[in-house]
């Protein structure tokens, strides 16, 4: 069997950040047997860089829900979440529960790491 030398990797850029995807791009475009994928063409392989400040789309958290999320990342009370965002602790509570059903999770650390993993807040 004779090896195909022109066989390419197709490796496609799905970045956020202009100015990275423009420096991989100029990086990457000059490695022999690697080309870049056009837009919508399958690729081999991908390398993804989103934005964390962007929510993945599957959770929906208010601003509200994600100040008390990251009160909770720092290990806030229920009261002191409540002093610091000037709201009852009712209303924290309120939150919280919230917070475990959108993230499908069983306790307050449960949906910090939740929300760590699925890219929602960063510890």
């Amino acid at each position: 069997m004779s090896e195909d030398k022109t066989a390419e990797i197709v490796l496609a850029l799905e970045i956020d950040a202009p100015a990275l995807a423009d420096r991989l791009t100029a990086l990457l475009g000059n490695i022999p047997g690697l080309r870049l994928a056009a837009p919508g063409e399958q690729a081999a392989a991908a390398i993804v860089a989103r934005d964390p400040r962007i929510m993945p789309e599957d959770i929906a958290l208010t601003q509200r829900e994600l100040d008390v999320l990251a009160l909770m990342a720092e290990g806030a009370s229920n009261k002191m979440i409540a002093r610091q965002l000037g709201i009852s602790v009712h209303t924290v509570k309120f939150h919280v529960g919230s917070l475990l059903d959108k993230l499908d999770a069983t306790g307050r650390t449960d949906a910090v790491a939740h929300a760590a993993r699925r890219g929602v807040i960063e510890l």
